[in-house]
């Protein structure tokens, strides 16, 4: 393995997927919204917010490698790091170095993006900016910012920050269909610390499952999902959405069986690594099936 390779594994670029749907989602608001598409701008946040996902990600496998706690979970496909600072230390302080590259990249691009379309950007990338640095050294310290931070991220600021950009405006159509994936999202991270809450409790991290029990966090999982899919009909009854939103409400049956799995075996790791993989469907083609809804509506 050379320094490149150890990067881009630590960046996760499995897990990048995410961000393109949901500037996805963004990008149809604005044009639903202001009649608005512009591919080269758009091509310059999707940039911008790639690399504020894959620094995160790096930095959060640096800090983890650094207190040790990468060498204390157990590996699953979707939790407990790649493993590949364990194997290789000697990348360690390039990763750093890379996530912090890229963090710093990502607000330049930010700010490239305010003077273009306003200032009114700035409260949101200075969110997303704060949210990547302090991510694994401090907000996994607190269990609500812990909880609500992957959804803001990914929700309220990458679908309202991408609109705004495009529109020259906050708009109340971004922000309803920038519920699904807030909720969503931080139920992909909860869902996904399942396995690990032991060894994160022993290297002081204080999330939910740290500190409450399972079956606790498996209900506010059921009760966020129950909000994600909620959030599709009720943008639909206040007329921002078209009964085209409802394609949204596809995987419905899908999260529903989820959230019956976790919350029936919230203590049994062996049947509820089986829905993560799942978990992780629905994160990605609920905001993606809003997002055509939008388009052809």
């Amino acid at each position: 393995m050379n320094t490149p390779t150890a990067i881009l594994k630590t960046a996760r670029p499995n897990f990048l997927v995410l961000t393109p749907v949901c500037v996805a989602l963004g990008v149809t608001s604005a044009w639903h919204t202001h009649d608005v598409l512009d591919v080269g701008t758009t091509l310059i946040i999707l940039l911008g917010a790639v690399l504020a996902h894959a620094a995160v990600n790096m930095l959060n496998e640096y800090e983890d490698f650094a207190s040790g706690l990468d060498s204390a979970t157990q590996r699953t496909p979707f939790s407990g790091g790649t493993g590949t600072l364990p194997a290789n230390p000697e990348y360690a302080n390039a990763v750093r170095i890379g996530g912090l590259a890229a963090l710093t990249t990502s607000a330049l691009i930010g700010l490239f993006l305010a003077l273009q379309a306003g200032w009114g950007l700035l409260p949101l990338g200075l969110l997303g900016v704060i949210t990547v640095a302090a991510y694994t050294r401090w907000i996994t310290r607190n269990w609500l910012a812990c909880l609500v931070a992957p959804g803001l991220g990914f929700g309220p600021l990458m679908v309202m920050g991408t609109a705004f950009v495009l529109a020259g405006e906050y708009s109340v159509h971004a922000a309803l269909v920038s519920l699904p994936p807030f909720f969503l999202v931080s139920n992909l991270l909860l869902l996904n610390q399942f396995p690990d809450a032991g060894p994160d409790k022993d290297h002081g991290r204080r999330h939910l499952l740290v500190i409450a029990r399972n079956k606790d966090a498996a209900v506010v999982y059921c009760l966020f999902a129950a909000a994600a899919f909620a959030a599709i009909p009720a943008a639909v009854a206040l007329g921002y959405l078209s009964p085209w939103g409802y394609l949204g409400l596809i995987p419905l049956p899908l999260a529903a069986w989820i959230g019956w799995i976790v919350l029936r075996n919230a203590d049994d790791m062996d049947r509820v690594l089986p829905a993560m993989g799942p978990n992780v469907i629905i994160s990605l083609a609920t905001p993606a099936l809003i997002a055509a809804g939008v388009a052809l509506g």
